[in-house]
């Protein structure tokens, strides 16, 4: 049995949340909520909220024990990009692309 959490349109560029969901792909929640704790990275508490998210879903959607789940599946899109300009020197003006990510958790028992 498998239970996921989505998080659509995250704040954060899907290169840095990639960095992060490497780390805990594969790992048990226990062992996967210690790592994102202690990683000093901009989508830690993200995904450390999605991967509670994804725990809860297990536990009252399929009644799974959640000291047994694993990080099964952990992978990161690209969203809709947000396009900004920022004033320069000389009437001119500078793009700023503002990334967003899909990221989706699932968790299963071991």
């Amino acid at each position: 049995m498998q239970a996921k959490a989505v998080l659509n349109h995250a704040r954060i560029a899907p290169r840095k949340a990639q960095l992060v969901v490497d780390l805990i792909r594969g790992k048990a929640v226990g062992d996967a909520i210690a790592i994102l704790r202690h990683t000093p990275k901009a989508a830690s508490p993200i995904l450390e909220k999605l991967l509670n998210s994804a725990i809860a879903n297990a536990e009252h959607n399929y009644s799974l024990d959640p000291n047994k789940l694993v990080v099964s599946q952990a992978f990161v899109n690209q969203g809709p990009t947000m396009k900004r300009f920022q004033q320069r020197a000389m009437g001119r003006a500078s793009a700023i692309r503002k990334r967003t990510s899909h990221i989706t958790l699932v968790v299963s028992e071991k």
